[in-house]
């Protein structure tokens, strides 16, 4: 089980992604308005608040949605939980569709850092089901 920390989004793709306390989520699309929305698998990006938090602990000064991600939860390991891995938040479910992704070399972290957890640490997930999601919301991993 975890908590929702940050939901974020942006409008274009290639911009940094700005927080909000509220998303809806639309079934097999994503979050409304949010530019990486679509038919696809890379739907709604998921990455761990506590990996966040060691990033930082290296120097790295970076905001929720620097990634690229659109939820920071707290209290789940990600990366650790295989391909097909259903979550649910409310009436929102999501499926886990891939771990990582491959890091563009123009990345400004990792220009910066020498280093980005994003494509070791971020997953990716289509939405399942819709609804709406608010920081704060309890998110679980649901039992196979």
């Amino acid at each position: 089980m975890g908590i929702v920390r940050a939901i974020c989004i942006s409008e274009r793709k290639g911009t940094e992604k700005h927080t909000a306390e509220r998303a809806e989520f639309a079934e097999d699309w994503g979050i409304k308005g949010d530019a990486h929305a679509g038919k696809w698998h890379r739907q709604v990006s998921l990455l761990s608040l506590e990996k966040i938090e060691a990033f930082r602990a290296r120097g790295a000064e970076v905001e929720y949605g620097a990634f690229g991600e659109n939820l920071v939860v707290e209290g789940i390991d990600f990366a650790s939980l295989p391909v097909g891995t259903r979550f649910k938040c409310g009436e929102v479910v999501l499926e886990l569709t891939q771990i990582g992704k491959k890091c563009h070399s123009g990345c400004a972290i990792f220009q910066r850092m020498g280093d980005c957890i994003m494509p070791r640490e971020g997953v990716f997930t289509k939405v399942l089901s819709g609804g709406a999601v608010s920081v704060g919301d309890i998110l679980e991993v649901m039992e196979p």
